[in-house]
């Protein structure tokens, strides 16, 4: 691990822990086990079919004769665990992703390409879904003054979105040409690598129906999302309006994209939570514990998660040692 993210890491900690503090860690204690354990068993349930269905928009972006459900499936609960659980970004997520998924079928430049596009559909739903927050929050507080900076977040964010996009369309062939230019010692094989890649994006983006689909998908799973949080205050006691749930949790996740460096928004997750619960009357106390009860479904979802995929990776490796051809001894010679 890199000593900024350790760094990072346990600043984060630290800030997550004093806000904590500073608001009382029996009051925070006290609303956090109002859920009890059968609500905390159904928060993560509903957030395993949540991640099957993020799984699912993942599926169908995949060409059609390519396509096996079970990787996809899998490989979105082994990106979100990952970028839950441990101390990385969320791009350390997505490659644990699509390596998991890559170990049931679907080649690892298949599993690549379909998770950058994936990621890339899923920040469109999302950049809609902070509409709809900042819509909510417009509506219910016109006066406040985070409308103007996640109005022009929302528009940065389209800007870089479809940046990516470009990127993705082209960075491929700019690297071949380059490729082609530069002495082959300087890039030995470079176009020939991107090449099947670049198809695989190339295949992946000529099916728009399918990309409207994944976004819809990702797009109701992004209010899903809300509605979860919506019954964990409900389990809670505190019957905070839907509508305000979601502008909380759209802005909440904004502000978490923008801090996507910071290993698990560990800080950044509990600060926003307490400052937009702030603005709907949601108090102090009973953000944090919605905060922790969130980092508890993770880590209760997510460590069993990555143990077996874990144990699909020995398992895999010891199946490449078995089939491995033996060493021939060439100073060896003839048996008597």
């Amino acid at each position: 691990m890199k000593l900024a993210t350790i760094i990072v890491t346990i600043l984060g900690l630290l800030l997550g822990t004093a806000i904590v503090g500073y608001f009382g860690f029996g009051a925070v204690a006290t609303a956090l086990g109002a859920i009890g354990w059968g609500g905390f068993l159904i928060i993560c349930i509903y957030h395993v079919v949540l991640m099957t269905m993020l799984g699912l928009a993942w599926f169908v972006i995949v060409p059609p004769a390519q396509r096996r459900l079970r990787p996809y499936l899998w490989g979105r609960v082994v990106r979100d665990s990952g970028s839950e659980v441990l101390p990385l970004s969320q791009v350390g997520g997505f490659v644990m992703g699509a390596r998991a998924a890559s170990l049931l079928g679907p080649s690892m430049t298949l599993a690549s390409a379909s998770t950058i596009v994936d990621v890339t559909v899923e920040m469109m739903a999302q950049l809609g879904y902070t509409a709809v927050g900042l819509a909510l929050l417009a509506r219910l507080h016109p006066e406040d003054s985070l409308i103007y900076p996640v109005a022009i977040g929302i528009a940065i964010g389209i800007v870089a979105v479809l940046g990516f996009v470009l990127l993705q369309r082209r960075g491929a062939a700019f690297v071949e040409r380059i490729g082609e230019r530069l002495a082959a010692s300087w890039l030995p094989g470079a176009a020939a690598r991107a090449k099947p890649f670049q198809r695989a994006l190339d295949d992946i983006y000529s099916r728009r129906g399918a990309l409207a689909l994944g976004f819809v998908i990702h797009l109701v799973g992004w209010i899903a999302n809300a509605v979860e949080a919506w019954l964990a205050l409900r389990f809670m006691g505190v019957g905070l309006d839907i509508a305000a749930v979601l502008a909380i949790e759209s802005l909440l996740y904004a502000i978490r994209s923008v801090a996507f460096a910071v290993p698990n928004a560990v800080g950044v997750q509990e600060g926003a939570y307490v400052m937009l619960g702030g603005l709907f009357g949601l108090p102090p106390d009973v953000a944090l514990a919605l905060s922790l009860l969130k980092r508890g479904r993770d880590l209760t979802i997510g460590i069993p998660a990555l143990l077996a995929w874990q144990a699909i990776e020995s398992g895999a490796l010891f199946r490449r040692r078995d089939a491995a051809p033996l060493p021939i001894d060439r100073d060896s010679g003839p048996t008597p």
